[in-house]
């Protein structure tokens, strides 16, 4: 089977996502905080969703954080993903306080509080930010 992440790619690019897709290119894991109110953002926007503020900074996190909940999927009608099950979805706690879906990878017991770390997988010309356990990914 090919890498779980082969032709899958990212929602269209914008203004908006151009930063963070830039930056996992270099495989960074990026977010934005509010420079008015300090709010975490994350999924990149141009605005801040707490104060409404324009004025938005980005940053490198460190790409350590824990599973918050997780589904296997073990069967897909879609022909993208019939040879990739099972997989799981989860959403991943990072340590700067954003929380984002993705995959875990590289476990077969992943379980809520595991501690994850961000790993890269390539589609086409992009990288893509997955999770494998502390330790155990290519993060």
């Amino acid at each position: 089977m090919s890498d779980f992440a082969d032709g899958l790619v990212p929602a269209p690019i914008d203004r908006d996502t151009e930063p963070f897709w830039l930056a996992a290119l270099d495989r960074r894991l990026t977010y934005q905080t509010c420079d008015d109110c300090g709010h975490v953002v994350f999924f990149p926007r141009r605005h801040c969703p707490s104060c409404l503020s324009p004025e938005l900074s980005w940053h490198d996190s460190a790409g350590r954080g824990s599973v918050y909940t997780y589904s296997i999927v073990r069967a897909s009608r879609d022909p993208r993903f019939v040879e990739r099950v099972p997989y799981c979805v989860a959403w991943i706690d990072l340590a700067e306080g954003f929380r984002m879906m993705s995959n875990v990878v590289d476990t077969a017991d992943v379980r809520v509080g595991m501690a994850v770390e961000v790993a890269w997988r390539r589609s086409g010309s992009w990288l893509l930010p997955v999770f494998a356990p502390v330790g155990g990914g290519d993060g």
